[in-house]
């Protein structure tokens, strides 16, 4: 399974470019506590040469416990990447990505945002 797969299976969205490299599901729309607002997919990825980058734009830290379940891979502020996508648990990537979509897309998540 690729990266375009599961993230079409999971959010139902059709892929769209982001700029230049990131394909994205989906949007959400975020604004914050000092005015700046946007959109952004609501679940995406963008193919690297070191590394596959998935971004959770929910944050890393609310998917700790299913991290630790789903194979090598490192982490960022808001990014997972993975060198091999064999490697992985791909039922736990399906979970995580699932759950940040539904995070990001819930009517609730951008109030949060502008609260701060």
């Amino acid at each position: 399974m690729t990266l375009l797969e599961l993230m079409r299976r999971v959010t139902g969205a059709e892929p769209r470019m982001f700029g230049t490299s990131i394909v994205g599901f989906g949007e959400y729309h975020y604004q914050y506590a000092s005015g700046t607002e946007g959109d952004a997919p609501a679940a995406a990825f963008a193919p690297r040469k070191a590394a596959s980058v998935v971004y959770l734009n929910d944050g890393i830290t609310a998917h700790e416990e299913l991290l630790g379940r789903l194979g090598p891979h490192r982490t960022g502020v808001g990014c997972l990447y993975l060198k091999d996508l064999d490697a992985v648990d791909l039922e736990v990537l399906e979970e995580i990505v699932r759950r940040s979509y539904a995070t990001l897309t819930s009517d609730t998540y951008g109030r949060r945002a502008a609260e701060g």
